[in-house]
């Protein structure tokens, strides 16, 4: 069994709207967050690289308010693995978040360990809030590994492995601007 990329799970115009809905909702929300703090607070985006690159980029075009982003880079899907294989930090975490207003930036929740994960390790630094952005949020039937809440999900989906939108399989497909669902192809069906 192989996989390839299948059908459209959600257009790209879909997803541009949908973008920029969850970025008026969280700007609305980090004005509020902001009137109630001091002046010293700071606003700090924590994009989860490589996969939530494209919707973190699309997501600060809708924040007019002033922020640093502080990437990290975590890996959870090595290679052609379709299925989680366990969280791997790879490179350093901001660590004077403390005080700060921190929105962490992923493409999807599925398992929950990476956000969970980056989630108690930024708690941990007592940052002024802490919220989680995602693209998609996967519906599993059977639960999560952790039960990790999204404040703002762009789609919910099912139990599937998707592809585009930063979203990648063995490093590839992430420039598909929308997200498409894999299928599995025999070697029949490719003619080997």
């Amino acid at each position: 069994m192989d996989l390839s990329v299948g059908r459209i799970l959600i257009a790209r115009d879909l997803i541009s709207a949908r973008v920029a809905e969850v970025g008026r909702q969280l700007s609305a929300d980090l004005e509020r967050l902001m009137g109630e703090a001091d002046d010293s607070a700071r606003i700090v985006m924590v994009p989860i690289l490589t996969g939530a690159i494209v919707f973190a980029a699309d997501l600060i075009r809708h924040l007019p308010q002033k922020m640093s982003i502080r990437p990290v880079t975590i890996s959870s899907y090595p290679g052609a693995a379709t299925t989680s294989q366990g969280v791997n930090i790879r490179g350093e975490l901001p660590t004077d978040l403390r005080g700060s207003h921190v929105i962490i930036v992923d493409d999807i929740l599925d398992s929950g360990r990476t956000l969970g994960l980056l989630r108690r390790m930024i708690a941990a630094q007592d940052p002024a809030s802490l919220r989680i952005a995602v693209l998609l949020r996967k519906h599993k039937v059977a639960g999560r590994d952790e039960e990790v809440r999204a404040d703002y999900a762009c789609f919910d989906i099912g139990d599937e492995f998707v592809v585009g939108y930063g979203l990648d399989y063995d490093g590839y497909f992430r420039n598909l601007p929308e997200v498409r669902a894999m299928v599995e192809v025999t070697s029949e069906q490719r003619g080997a």
